[in-house]
C-alpha cells in the first residue's frame, strides 16, 4: 500500500507536469491576436515550487505577447532564496507585473518583497502587507542576523525607490517587522490603490475585454514545494529506514521498496535546500539521519524498541537542524511543522512497541517440530537403565538417560528433555527444586 501510495505521487506529475503550459497555449490559441493577461495564483508558500510558477508564468507570457501579469497573492512567506530569484523573474519581465492582495489575504514576509517588486500594489479591504524582516536562523549569531536584516532592509528600499514608495514606511516593515492592513497601506503610500476584486483590477489597468489566464502550480511544482519543505524531507528519510528495518523482521521486499523511494525523495529534497551562501546546509543534519539509522538497524538485534525510539529521536533533531539551517521570513517553524514532528514522534514510539512484539515473537520458541520438545517434562513409563521409554505430552518416545550421576531410573520418576537425536530423546531427571515446587503445589 506504501509503495502504491508512493509510485502514485511519483507518477502524476509525470503525467500532467505539462498542464499549466498547456492551459496559456490552448487560452492563447482561442483569443487569436487579442489581448491577454496572465493571472499567476500565488496562494502557496514562497519555494521553488513558486520559484517555478512565476519564471513559467513570465516566459509563457512574454511568448504570447500578454498584456500585463497579475499576481494574486495570498502567500505566508518562505525562503528567501526563492523571493530573490522570483523578483528577478519580475524585474527581468518584458510583460508589465501587477499585484493583487485579495480581500482579506496577505503579502506576507516574503511575499512582500514579490509585491514590492511589481509595477502597482492593489488591495482589497481586510488584506494586509507585511511583515517582513528575516530569519536567518542555524548561523546562530547575532552578526549573522544583523547582515541578513541590513540586505533586506536596503533590498525593500530599493525596491520601493524603483517604483515610487514610500521608503519610510517599507523601512519599518524590514527593519522592525512591521505591517501595514488595507487601510494604512494605502494612506502611507506602500500599496498603490484599492480594489475589491481581480475584476475590478483588471478594468482599473484598462484590461477589460482582455483573455484571463489563470496559472497555478503544476503537480511537479507541487512535489517540488512539498520536498522543499525540511520538515518534510527529514521524515520522509526517517520513515524511509524504519520501513526497511520493519522489512527485516517479516520480509516482504515491498516496504523495502518502499523505504528506498522514500528516503532518494528525502535526499532529492535536501539537496535542493540551500543556506543564505548557495552552498549545501545539510552535511550536519545527514549525519544525525546516519546516526539515526544505525540507531534503528541495532533495534534489529536488540529487539526492545528504545533503539528505535532513540533513532527517531535522533532524526527529528536532524530534521529541526535541517530547517534551521535555511533563511526563511518569517520562521521555517509554524503549527504545523511542530504538528508534523509530534505526530512522527508518536509514530516512532508506536513503531518501538510494535517492533519490540514482533522481536519478542521471533525470540519464541516454537511450539511444533523437535525444538518444542527440548526443555518439556517427561514420566519413565519403562525402566531407563540408561534407556526405555517415556511419555511426553501423552506420546510414548525411546529415550536414553544422559548425564554423569546416574545410568539407571525407575518407572515413574519425572525427567527433562535436553535434546533430540532421531527418533530418541535423551532425558535428564528433574531437578530437585521441580519436585519441590510440584509438590506444594499438590498440597495447596
Amino acid at each position: 500500500m506504501i509503495l502504491v501510495c508512493v509510485l502514485t505521487l511519483l507518477s502524476v506529475p509525470i503525467l500532467f507536469s505539462s498542464f499549466g503550459g498547456g492551459q496559456l497555449i490552448r487560452a492563447a490559441a482561442q483569443i487569436g491576436q487579442g489581448k491577454t493577461v496572465i493571472v499567476i495564483e500565488m496562494n502557496v508558500p514562497i519555494d521553488q515550487g513558486a520559484t517555478s510558477l512565476v519564471a513559467r508564468s513570465v516566459a509563457a507570457a512574454e511568448a504570447d505577447q500578454a498584456a500585463g501579469i497579475i499576481i494574486n497573492m495570498n502567500t505566508p512567506g518562505g525562503s528567501l532564496n526563492d523571493m530573490i530569484s522570483i523578483v528577478d523573474s519580475i524585474s527581468n519581465s518584458t510583460v508589465p507585473v501587477y499585484t493583487y492582495v485579495g480581500n482579506d489575504s496577505g503579502a506576507t514576509s516574503a511575499g512582500s518583497y514579490i509585491a514590492m517588486a511589481t509595477d502597482k500594489i492593489f488591495m482589497g479591504p481586510g488584506s494586509q502587507i507585511g511583515p517582513s524582516t528575516p530569519y536567518i536562523l542555524g548561523g546562530g549569531t547575532a552578526l549573522e542576523q544583523n547582515h541578513t536584516t541590513e540586505y533586506a532592509v536596503s533590498f525593500m528600499v530599493a525596491l520601493a525607490q524603483e517604483h515610487g514608495r514610500n521608503v519610510t514606511a517599507v523601512t519599518q516593515m524590514a527593519l522592525y517587522n512591521v505591517a501595514y492592513d488595507y487601510a494604512d497601506a494605502l494612506m502611507y503610500h506602500v500599496a498603490d490603490a484599492s480594489s475589491y476584486s481581480l475584476g475590478q483590477t483588471i478594468a482599473m489597468l484598462n484590461l477589460t475585454g482582455a483573455a484571463v489566464v489563470t496559472i497555478s502550480e503544476t503537480p511537479t511544482e507541487q512535489l517540488v514545494s512539498l520536498l522543499s519543505d525540511a520538515t518534510v524531507d527529514g521524515i520522509l528519510l526517517l520513515l524511509g529506514i524504519v520501513a526497511i528495518v520493519i522489512d527485516f523482521l517479516h520480509p516482504t521486499i515491498v516496504l523495502s521498496v518502499a523505504g528506498a523511494v522514500l528516503i532518494a525523495l528525502g535526499i532529492i529534497g535536501t539537496e535542493a535546500i540551500e543556506n543564505g551562501n548557495g552552498s549545501s546546509a545539510v552535511a550536519l543534519p545527514l549525519v544525525l539521519f546516519a546516526c539515526a539509522a544505525v540507531l534503528i538497524v541495532l533495534e534489529l538485534k536488540t529487539g526492545h524498541g528504545f533503539m528505535l525510539m532513540a533513532g527517531v529521536l535522533v532524526g527529528i533533531l536532524g530534521t529541526v537542524l535541517l530547517t534551521y539551517q535555511i533563511p526563511y521570513s518569517p520562521s521555517p517553524f509554524g503549527d504545523v511543522q511542530y504538528l508534523e514532528l509530534g505526530l512522527f514522534l508518536v509514530l516512532g514510539g508506536l513503531l518501538a512497541m510494535y517492533t519490540r512484539w514482533v522481536g519478542k515473537a521471533i525470540r519464541k520458541k516454537p511450539v511444533t517440530g523437535a525444538e518444542a520438545l527440548i526443555g518439556k517434562t517427561g514420566i519413565v513409563t519403562q525402566e531407563l537403565g540408561p534407556e526405555g521409554d517415556v511419555s511426553v505430552d501423552g506420546i510414548i518416545w525411546k529415550a536414553r538417560l544422559t548425564g554423569p550421576s546416574l545410568n539407571k531410573l525407575e518407572g515413574g520418576a519425572r525427567v527433562v528433555v535436553v535434546r533430540r537425536s532421531g527418533l530418541t530423546l535423551e532425558v535428564q531427571p528433574e531437578p530437585i527444586k521441580q519436585k519441590v515446587e510440584l509438590q506444594e503445589k499438590s498440597s495447596m
